[in-house]
């Protein structure tokens, strides 16, 4: 059996890759161990998870509604209808997916690809359940690694027991524990963190590190770390997890730090600390594809590997560990491949925390430009002075621009507050399009809303804010 091409993975970089080459006139094929399409994010991260934070953000909202006068009875949760309602989402795009293949003509192989040289795939059977092929070959004139990653397990966490669960498992808790341990302070556990605080845990992080989310700017994060530890049961920060033991209905956790060193029993235990890369196990090194120290696949700017046939994009290419980075990055090596004159050059690629309130950046962050060295004026306009945000009794945010003081060229963007997942679009566009303040403060954005925060950072920057009074020095 041949194809064109062969994408390896069917996560959000690999259907991209897939359906783009098809639609390129390429004959293509995904090769995905699950039935289904739709990998990580859509089967096991951004989408349930997204899920849960809907209705975690809900009940948050009706409790905070209580300071409006307006009061509301507690919430009865039945949980499984809440898992049902997330695995509803899940067979709906999956399904759309499957169909969206079906009418480009991708062939879909439900089989675990296994190299067998540069341009061969043995295709194995998969565990536990039926497989469309097996044990067959399957060649091809280019390969699309998509194999993405996995969450991080260490050893001496990983004691088998399901009271131990990754950001998988945490997708899929059989009930709402009384008490909640999270390892690691990074986006997924804060995440998962805040839907099972808002559906009655009493949610504790441990984080290695001195602060919240490690490496994002920290006045974003500064809301952010009040308003968790107004809502988790507690916050050790500087602290480590040494040892785990299932002791029947609890988790016996021995924590390190200096505010607490002691064991500590918990009724569940989140382990939250990255992804890794999967690639190891399916035969790359019967390649000539380079796996650099991290795990991660090497790549050019056009996400060829140093194997000719074989190109590589999403987590398995290297950081940011992002699906939209993965689409953006299929898209390429798919024009590669078709013979079009296409390179990945994004100068801001977004990243969004979902927890409440959200923070995101796109572009030069300003732990960035202070490690390199790099001179910038940064603008913030807070959120107390917006109309919007005292309408939803939500002043909590802040806007920020990252700007270049010769050229006033708009570098970067950080916004923290309720939805800025959807308002930092703008400033990749702004970014991407080579913006400076004065496209962004001239243009004219609705009124009484959250993105005119973007406009009014920019006037800060120029020093003509009309809601706040910050001249700008001469």
């Amino acid at each position: 059996m041949h194809s064109q091409v062969v994408v390896l993975g069917g996560g959000p970089g690999g259907y991209a890759a897939a359906f783009l080459a098809a639609d390129l006139g390429l004959e293509v094929a995904i090769v995905e161990a699950d039935p289904r399409l739709g990998g990580t994010c859509l089967l096991r991260g951004c989408i349930p998870s997204k899920a849960l934070l809907h209705t975690a953000k809900v009940i948050s909202e009706a409790q905070d509604l209580a300071e409006w006068g307006v009061e509301f009875q507690p919430p009865k949760i039945d949980v499984d209808k809440v898992r049902g309602r997330k695995d509803e989402i899940i067979a709906t795009l999956s399904g759309g997916l499957g169909k969206l293949a079906d009418a480009r003509k991708v062939k879909k192989i439900h089989a675990r690809g296994v190299f067998v040289d540069s341009g061969t795939l043995n295709l194995e059977p998969v565990e536990g359940g039926a497989s469309t092929f097996g044990d067959e070959r399957l060649t091809f004139d280019h390969c699309i690694l998509a194999t993405g990653s996995v969450p991080a397990m260490p050893k001496f966490l990983d004691i088998g027991s399901p009271r131990v669960v990754s950001s998988n498992g945490a997708l899929a808790m059989p009930d709402i524990p009384e008490s909640l341990l999270v390892v690691g302070g990074g986006y997924i556990g804060l995440e998962m963190g805040t839907v099972y605080s808002e559906l009655g845990s009493k949610v504790t992080v441990v984080e290695l590190s001195d602060g919240l989310l490690p490496g994002a700017d920290r006045d974003l994060v500064r809301p952010l770390a009040k308003r968790i530890k107004e809502r988790f049961a507690g916050v050790l920060l500087s602290h480590k997890v040494t040892g785990l033991k299932d002791v029947g209905e609890k988790v016996e956790v021995s924590i390190e730090g200096p505010e607490l060193t002691d064991t500590v029993k918990f009724d569940r235990v989140l382990v939250a600390i990255g992804r890794w890369p999967v690639s190891k196990g399916f035969g790359l090194e019967n390649t000539k594809v380079t796996v650099n120290e991290r795990g991660f696949v090497e790549t050019d700017e056009q996400q060829r590997t140093s194997d000719p046939k074989i190109f590589a994009i999403g987590d398995v290419a290297g950081d940011p560990m992002l699906a939209h980075k993965a689409a953006a990055e299929g898209r390429v090596a798919a024009e590669v491949i078709a013979g079009q004159p296409s390179a990945f050059d994004a100068r801001a690629i977004p990243a969004v925390v979902f927890t409440d309130p959200e923070i995101a950046w796109a572009g030069l962050t300003a732990e960035e430009a202070k490690r390199d060295g790099i001179k910038v004026d940064i603008a913030t306009y807070p959120w107390q002075a917006s109309g919007r945000a005292l309408a939803n009794g939500r002043t909590d945010g802040l806007t920020k621009w990252l700007v270049d003081p010769e050229t006033e060229r708009v570098l970067g963007c950080g916004i923290v507050g309720y939805g800025a997942g959807e308002l930092i679009a703008e400033a990749v566009l702004a970014i991407e399009m080579g913006c400076n303040v004065h496209d962004i403060a001239s243009s004219i954005h609705p009124h009484p809303t959250l993105s005119e925060t973007v406009a009014f950072a920019s006037e800060v920057q120029l020093g003509t804010a009309t809601e706040i009074y910050k001249p700008k020095r001469k």
